[in-house]
């Protein structure tokens, strides 16, 4: 079938392809699918959140493109997201990151014409960078009456722009869906997800992977290397009550997952993608035969080259990977 033809960026956003992972656990008895977000056309699964919190508020009347500036905390993806769409709709932004944000990104949100506002030190309270983030954020809004604050760690249309995304996994698959795995980080994907499960009367069991040293799912917030997931200040999107199981899995782990995933399904997953690997890893040998799970695969490995699949950067920052890479 020959695809249509896009009206504009807008339209290419959703839709991604469900893959098969045959092969990742060897001697599995399983089906195991991943939803590849990086096809959406900002290379992640924050291209959805995104469009849902600016053209929801542009066709509402309450953004003006031509006055608008946008401006927002991220580590990364959700940057490059809202740079795209701001240069499509016609308005400014302003990216507010700190100084773990891969260099890649950093890049791009400069080439679709966002500025970068750099945080270098950490809340001195928390110690946390997303609190000192949060604190420029609220500084730059006080500022101009013309800031719009997405705020995807508490704005509802962040996990609205999910429940969308679980209706595409549920139809691709017929609504046999047993386990859902998704790394946390706002908690909007989860959120959205867990909330079309419930209102569509589905029986999937959400999985919530965390980051060891994030404070999501409780405990002590330490030490984490790879964004992506994890957070050192819980949003107010949190709901553990939508959670079946948690898990956590330390930066290491994702390193050794990403690399398996690549050497048994030709897929070259991001930082969080392999923490999701990692997760049903762990699960596997105890899921039912023939059950179906879907892993979210939220952006692509080429945003990690120099850190997840440097080997260089892997034994300075966090040792010796547990077998050898990719054979697991």
């Amino acid at each position: 079938m020959t695809a249509p033809v896009l009206r504009g960026i807008t339209e290419a956003i959703g839709g991604t392809p469900l893959v098969a992972l045959d092969g990742l656990v060897p001697g599995s008895r399983s089906r195991v699918f991943a939803k590849l977000e990086w096809f959406n056309p900002g290379g992640s699964i924050k291209d959805r959140t995104a469009l849902e919190m600016l053209s929801t508020r542009i066709r509402s009347g309450e953004l003006d493109p031509a006055k608008t500036t946008v401006v927002e905390s991220s580590s990364g993806n959700l940057g490059v997201g809202l740079a795209q769409l701001c240069r499509y709709y016609g308005m400014r932004f302003v990216c507010v990151a700190d100084v773990r944000t891969a260099r890649s990104n950093l890049a791009l949100i400069e080439a679709y014409g966002g500025r970068v506002e750099m945080v270098d030190q950490p809340d001195p309270e928390t110690g946390e960078f997303l609190a000192a983030r949060l604190r420029r954020v609220r500084e730059l809004v006080a500022s101009d009456p013309h800031v719009y604050w997405p705020n995807q760690y508490g704005n509802p249309l962040n996990p609205r722009a999910h429940e969308r995304t679980m209706r595409e996994i549920a139809e691709q698959l017929d609504h046999d869906v047993d386990y859902l795995f998704a790394a946390v980080s706002t908690f909007g994907t989860l959120r959205g997800c867990a909330q079309y499960v419930r209102q569509s009367g589905m029986s999937t069991k959400v999985i919530a992977v965390d980051a060891a040293g994030s404070v999501i799912l409780g405990g002590q917030s330490g030490r984490r290397l790879l964004p992506g997931h994890g957070a050192g200040v819980r949003s107010a999107l949190v709901d553990l009550s939508l959670v079946d199981e948690g898990m956590r899995v330390t930066d290491l782990e994702c390193v050794a997952a990403c690399r398996r995933t690549v050497a048994r399904t030709g897929v070259l997953a991001g930082a969080s993608s392999g923490a999701v690997v990692a997760a049903y890893e762990r699960l596997a040998p105890k899921l039912p035969d023939h059950s179906t799970s879907v892993l979210f695969f939220p952006d692509s490995g080429e945003r990690y080259l120099d850190t997840v699949y440097d080997d260089v950067w892997v034994a300075q920052n966090l040792g010796e990977l547990p077998d050898p890479p990719g054979l697991g």
